[in-house]
């Protein structure tokens, strides 16, 4: 290739540059990654984004750990300013699986609430795994749950590291979610008259390989701590399964399957559950992404099962709970999730009716929930 040299004078000397090609080369353009494509839409439609409900509601799937010395004075505020009526804390008992820590939390929690705020926040209690295995576990677990309620306990939460490896009993093994030693506090649960708000699992794309047809794969890439392999600990068919086999034993104890037991994306599957469990009740925490984009579909089902659907959010971020009310109550189109690696789609407002919005957001926990405040809502 011809070239041609370029001398710059500078000052009183000179220098020499590099070589110049005579002829520029155009620049090459960089390949754009997935995760910084975010276009801007030039779609112009009507907008009703929304900051509170439309009704007072009950938030049945949240988190706050550390409720006995928490200023809930300054937590209601910010309930206030979103119209949630009441916040269900899951977490009574915290993470600690020490049986009497685990009581203190609990103890602490239900004061702090007794004395500040009764009417707003209800509690679930949850199970104390060590030593499962042991031949007196289920009998002290259930006593243990008599107590709690006794306190004021609201419900039963199991979180999902039940069923993954993270539980293990006595000898080492991974307890699954219908091990027969658990029958008892099912049983107990029912008895008392409580609800068992169960998280089982995790999506089912966590199990799918992480190639370029995962649609979760950018999730997968920036938590990679939530990539499950075939086996890990099994498949999600055979951990569903479990919960399943739970729901069907124990007919009499009223089940809320969280995040609407990981079939918002398949409805018709979902539909084929809520008939063969009339105990199975869902709830819609960390997965309006999914209805969103199936907006049709979605409402048919929440006017199917209207009397059974609750609302959740999962994660104690205010801001988020927008993109539920937007999606719930507006008619709108073709608007973004909070989340990117979430939910990479765009949503659709399903414009559920007033009736179904009622159900959802307070009358149908207010109908399985024991002790909860009726008055704070309308008829």
């Amino acid at each position: 290739m011809k070239k041609v040299l370029l001398f710059l004078s500078v000052g009183m000397g000179i220098t020499f540059s590099a070589c110049a090609q005579q002829q520029s080369a155009p620049l090459a353009e960089q390949p754009l990654g997935f995760e910084e494509y975010d276009p801007i839409s030039t779609l112009k439609v009507e907008e009703h984004p929304l900051k509170k409900a439309k009704f007072p509601f009950i938030d049945v799937h949240n988190h706050q750990y550390q409720m006995p010395s928490q200023d809930l004075k300054a937590l209601v505020k910010e309930m206030d300013a979103l119209n949630m009526g009441i916040m269900v804390n899951l977490s009574g008992r915290g993470w600690s699986q020490e049986w009497a820590e685990g009581t203190a939390t609990l103890k602490g929690s239900l004061e702090n609430v007794a004395k500040n705020e009764p009417k707003r926040i209800a509690v679930f209690t949850n199970l104390q795994f060590k030593g499962f295995g042991e031949k007196d576990w289920s009998a002290k677990a259930v006593k243990q749950l008599e107590e709690d309620v006794k306190m004021g306990a609201r419900g039963l939460k199991i979180y999902k590291s039940l069923g993954f490896a993270g539980i293990k009993d006595d000898k080492g093994n991974r307890v699954p979610v219908s091990d027969p030693r658990l029958q008892p506090v099912w049983q107990k649960c029912g008895e008392l008259g409580i609800p068992v708000l169960i998280h089982t699992a995790d999506v089912p794309s966590f199990w799918d390989p992480m190639d370029r047809y995962n649609e979760r794969w950018l999730e997968l890439k920036t938590h990679p701590g939530r990539k499950r392999g075939l086996n890990d600990p099994i498949p999600f068919d055979s951990l569903i399964a479990e919960q399943h086999h739970i729901f069907k034993m124990n007919p009499k104890t009223t089940f809320i399957n969280a995040h609407m037991g990981w079939y918002p994306n398949n409805l018709k599957k979902l539909d084929s559950l809520m008939i063969a469990f009339p105990n199975m009740y869902v709830e819609i925490g960390a997965v309006i992404a999914e209805l969103g984009r199936q907006p049709r579909a979605a409402k048919k089902f929440f006017d199917k099962y209207q009397d059974r659907v609750l609302f959740g959010k999962d994660s104690w971020v205010p801001a988020e709970y927008a993109t539920y009310f937007r999606v719930l109550e507006t008619e709108d189109e073709y608007f973004p999730y909070h989340k990117k690696y979430h939910a990479f789609w765009r949503m659709y407002g399903m414009g559920l009716s007033d009736d179904v919005l009622k159900k959802l957001y307070y009358k149908n926990a207010l109908r399985i929930i024991p002790g909860l405040d009726k008055s704070l809502f309308p008829n």
